[in-house]
């Protein structure tokens, strides 16, 4: 068999097992497998890459050895060290700036295909598409990374007239394709993708806090339909399904997402609610005669003592106070006492799309006490406490009560059906939407601030201890 048949077999291999791991993914009993067979197909793919680079090379086999091994150490080196220093809190930022990697090297590539190519109709559309993609995904990456990561206000940009702005930059983008088409030339090409960048920085700029989410999913879809652009640039079969897998697996995320929030693809694109210094809306104003109460620790330590059945809403706080150990162990103690502990995950938890469920899977919290809303929004009225660590948004009363709210529809955990919540914050500020949450002011809701770790440490620590209690 000659190098490329070999190589075809293999990526045909590898795009099976992007597939299994993708189908692995889907459920958290079977997620660390299906990590693996990615990560086996890309080595798999790799492998295949390098063995075709270096037949069809023009230099001499040992230089291009030498500059594929060193590229990889490169890249080996640098993913090493984020790997090892980036926190759980840091996912969602990270991830936003891998996918403008994936834009870059998709409008790269579509210069030098251009550039080194033959100039058929078909290849410049494929081009044009390409690079057009890859831009947007470029500068929505980097400025989803800025917001993500506080570098820059999550409050949504909304410049007068933007909405006509992208739609202008659309058109140009549309006869920039048939001058190019018509006149191959790279003017028409540079001039799109300067276009396109200011496109991918303009909508993503234009969308709030509360949608950051949605816009993870979002630019994970546009990297993958970048990278199946340049699979075709470049007439790499595996990179075609490759890109199609995550392009089309990342905008059913997209949807499910914008479902969970009672939105619509569109409507985040164009614009979405919140942002973390945006100006209070009527809706986040809270009547100053309303006020909350506070709990203490040892307070709560004795009503969880006490509970039959106890619910537990966690939040992006969770994760930036990495409380996710100590409330493991809460739990561990709690269900050895005999009470019954389940957790409550929004699906929309987070700044990132399964982020809580990673979080607790890390403290090897049981998967079968992990439930989504829909599965456990009708059991809050039979529940005695509700722990709502670090979350706001996803338990805001406001998204069913209050039609002017900005978050209104949105579905909800429906917390204050239990008997008391419990709700952990380290001041009365308003959650990454910018939305006020009445939560705090029900008669059945208490207050308990400070960080997150060091006041469930201290339950902890006050919590007595229960003889254990046969499962």
């Amino acid at each position: 068999m000659t190098v490329l048949s070999i190589a075809q077999v293999a990526y045909v291999v590898a795009a099976v097992l992007f597939i299994l791991s993708l189908a692995g993914l889907s459920k958290q009993t079977t997620a660390r497998r299906g990590n693996l067979m990615g990560m086996v197909g890309m080595a798999i793919a790799i492998l295949a890459t390098i063995a075709l680079a270096l037949e069809r090379s023009e230099r001499p086999v040992g230089v291009t050895a030498v500059l594929i091994v060193a590229v990889l150490l490169i890249g080996a080196l640098v993913g090493t060290w984020r790997a090892r220093s980036v926190e759980m809190t840091q996912m969602p930022e990270l991830i936003a700036i891998l996918h403008s990697f994936v834009g870059a090297a998709a409008v790269l590539i579509g210069f030098n295909s251009y550039l080194t190519e033959p100039h058929d109709a078909m290849h410049q559309v494929e081009v044009f598409l390409g690079v057009f993609i890859g831009a947007i995904t470029f500068t929505g990456s980097i400025v989803a990374y800025l917001k993500l990561s506080a570098r820059m206000s999550s409050a949504p940009l909304t410049l007068t007239g933007r909405h006509a702005l992208n739609l202008a930059g659309l058109l140009v983008s549309a006869a920039l394709m048939g001058w190019f088409i018509a006149a191959p030339s790279v003017w028409p090409l540079a001039i799109m993708t300067l276009i396109a960048l200011a496109i991918g920085a303009h909508l993503v700029a234009a969308i709030g806090g509360g949608d950051m989410p949605v816009v993870v999913s979002m630019l994970n879809s546009y990297s993958g339909w970048a990278a199946a652009a340049a699979g075709f640039m470049l007439g790499n079969t595996l990179l075609i399904v490759v890109g199609a897998l995550v392009g089309s697996s990342g905008a059913i995320l997209s949807y499910i997402m914008c479902k969970a929030m009672n939105r619509t693809f569109i409507a985040v694109i164009l614009g979405g609610f919140g942002g973390g210094d945006a100006a209070p809306s009527a809706s986040a104003e809270v009547d100053p005669n309303l006020t909350h109460t506070e709990m203490t620790v040892g307070e709560t330590a004795a009503l969880l003592a006490t509970a039959k059945s106890v619910v537990i809403a966690p939040g992006y706080g969770m994760a930036v106070a990495k409380a996710q150990y100590p409330v493991a162990e809460l739990v561990r103690r709690l269900r050895a006492g005999g009470t019954e502990v389940r957790f409550a995950v929004h699906p929309v938890a987070g700044r990132l799309p399964g982020h809580m469920n990673v979080l607790l899977a890390e403290a090897r919290v049981p998967y079968d006490i992990v439930l989504e809303l829909d599965e456990i929004n009708g059991d809050f009225a039979d529940t005695d406490v509700v722990l709502v660590i670090g979350a706001n948004d996803t338990v805001n009363p406001a998204a069913l009560e209050d039609p002017s709210s900005p978050i209104a529809g949105m579905p909800v955990l429906e917390v204050w059906k239990s008997r008391q919540v419990v709700v952990f914050k380290r001041s009365m500020a308003t959650g990454y939407a910018g939305v006020q949450n009445p939560l705090f002011y029900r008669d059945n809701a208490s207050m308990l601030f400070g960080d997150a770790k060091t006041q469930v440490e201290a339950i902890l620590a006050a919590l007595p201890v229960a003889d254990p209690v046969d499962a």
